[in-house]
């Protein structure tokens, strides 16, 4: 059988892998870091050469998440908000031509939703809405095992859903007051600047004071998307989505609050992939 490579471009890391495109077992994986203020260009170049090593003679596709905004189908990056300088670089074009390979280019949270949806938490389900909480707030839509995109291919923005309108949780200039501000790794650690890791933001007793009032926004979130999709599931995702774990029996009891009396909810779950990043990027090559 061929093999398909997949590959998560972060703001701090490139990780890659190859995957044998009928078990979708890992044959082999490269790691490069970090790329963090590193011209684009040359982040480009450090892509290539990943890909360059994990391929194989029988590699047939490329896939690749990245975190930012991307004109679709052709792949161009509008915006990459942690790496400066790839606006409107064509990387789906640029990287087709110098591997010869056919290449897929996506939004990273739409690739850890797509590879949650068909092979992780949400598989046999028919609708699912993944959350990623890290750095920002990102989303992604599966419906039937297929991406939604929505008419202008900016669908699942979830990160930029109002939740509280011109009251962010901190003093900022930004006063959108959304998703972002509150439940992002980054939003968390302003909220709760002793934390030394993300865990502690939702673990343990250091930020416990912030507890409750994550729970009841994760659960406006959440009543958001179900009032809007009717999903089947939702999963979260990053390193803070995963530090949710053991409070989402309170989530799930929080939602019944917010949601119109009688409206079915969805189940909640943590992502289950260790791979999901490069493995939805990998999953993008096929058809579904």
């Amino acid at each position: 059988m061929p093999s398909l490579i997949g590959v998560d471009l972060g703001g701090t890391k490139i990780a890659a892998v190859r995957y044998d495109a009928e078990t979708w077992k890992p044959q082999a994986q490269e790691k490069l870091g970090t790329q963090a203020g590193k011209p684009f260009r040359e982040i480009v170049e450090h892509l290539l050469d990943v890909i360059e090593k994990l391929r194989a003679a029988d590699t047939v596709a490329v896939g690749i998440g990245i975190p930012g905004l991307i004109q679709r189908p052709a792949g161009v990056i509008l915006t990459l908000p942690n790496i400066p300088g790839a606006e409107d670089f064509p990387l789906q074009e640029h990287l087709a031509r110098e591997l010869q390979l056919p290449v897929s280019v996506e939004n990273d949270s739409d690739c850890f939703t797509l590879a949650e949806a068909l092979r992780g938490a949400g598989k046999g389900r028919d609708i699912v809405v993944g959350v990623t909480m890290g750095t920002g707030v990102g989303g992604g839509i599966a419906i039937g095992g297929k991406l939604f995109h929505g008419s202008h291919g900016f669908a699942a923005e979830i990160g930029h859903m109002l939740l509280k309108p011109g009251e962010p949780p901190f003093k900022t200039d930004d006063r959108r007051g959304d998703i972002e501000q509150f439940l992002s790794g980054t939003a968390l650690g302003k909220r709760c600047p002793q934390a030394k890791t993300p865990e502690e933001y939702l673990e343990g007793t250091t930020c416990a004071s912030l507890h409750p009032q994550v729970i009841r926004e994760a659960a406006w979130m959440c009543a958001s998307i179900t009032h809007c999709i009717d999903p089947s599931l939702i999963v979260f995702g990053g390193s803070a989505g995963h530090a949710l774990s053991p409070h989402l029996p309170s989530i799930e009891k929080e939602l019944t609050k917010w949601v119109y009396p009688g409206t079915p909810l969805p189940a909640l779950a943590i992502g289950i992939l260790p791979d999901a990043g490069t493995l939805g990027a990998a999953l993008l090559t096929q058809p579904h």
